[in-house]
């Protein structure tokens, strides 16, 4: 019974640990609903969770309803890593058609928590194209081009020095807003350029809460008003933090 107890409790926790790094790697809620039933009844139990935008409570007992593990769990920052969010999927398929005992998904999911990410460089300079080519995209020409590519650039440098600082998600989106319109601001003071206004306003659309917005409406849609509601809020507050940086900038080249 001990051993049985031990064993619900191991797999109570792996199942916390999934669905904190579902939601903190973007993730919708459905998604994460749908994906912890999944590996729990093909392990044999059975699954009540709640799901907040900062944390998960969880209920699990045995098929006979003998044993039973209840906890909490608090969800780390949110940010968007598919990787791992396609990975879990994956496992939590194999976990049901190879019959996986918890050990092996213990191993599994540190498998998945260690994936190496694209080296920094190559992070800074992709999303900068993509400054750069929503720069083109809204009639910037090629002068304005380099100069969203430079301030994406270092508008991203900024914003992940800030998150390895640990200060708070929503300032280190105004320091970033702040920085990469700082350097675009100054192509329009000094009239670098025929349209220095394209580079402006698109140097902060690396930081656009896309996928915040996309899962509000999906969980709104799946009946999860509460998280919905909670996600577009979020949003919002992120869209008002890249304001507050480009309005900081602003104040500077009075423009």
């Amino acid at each position: 019974m001990d051993t049985k107890k031990d064993e619900i409790r191991k797999f109570g926790k792996i199942l916390l640990e999934i669905g904190s790094l579902l939601m903190s790697s973007g993730a919708s809620t459905g998604r994460i609903r749908v994906t912890i039933n999944r590996i729990s009844e093909g392990m044999g139990y059975k699954t009540e969770l709640l799901i907040t935008q900062r944390a998960l409570v969880l209920s699990i007992t045995d098929e006979q309803e003998n044993d039973y593990y209840s906890s909490i769990k608090r969800t780390l920052p949110h940010g968007v890593n598919f990787k791992l969010v396609s990975g879990i999927s994956r496992m939590s398929w194999r976990i049901i058609n190879e019959k996986w005992s918890v050990d092996q998904i213990n191993t599994d999911l540190t498998r998945l928590k260690s994936l190496p990410h694209f080296p920094r460089l190559v992070i800074l300079t992709f999303v900068a194209m993509a400054g750069a080519s929503f720069c083109r995209l809204f009639g910037g020409g090629y002068l304005e081009m380099i100069v969203a590519f430079i301030a994406t650039f270092f508008g991203l440098f900024v914003r992940q020095e800030a998150i390895k600082r640990n200060y708070n998600t929503y300032l280190c989106i105004v320091f970033a807003s702040f920085a990469a319109t700082l350097i675009a601001g100054a192509s329009v003071y000094y009239g670098v350029g025929k349209s220095a206004e394209v580079a402006f306003a698109t140097s902060v659309l690396f930081l656009i809460p896309g996928v915040p917005f996309i899962n509000a409406l999906s969980d709104m849609i799946d009946g999860n008003i509460s998280a919905g509601v909670a996600r577009v809020i979020h949003g919002l507050i992120i869209s008002f933090a890249i304001a507050l940086g480009m309005f900081l900038s602003m104040l500077i080249y009075n423009i």
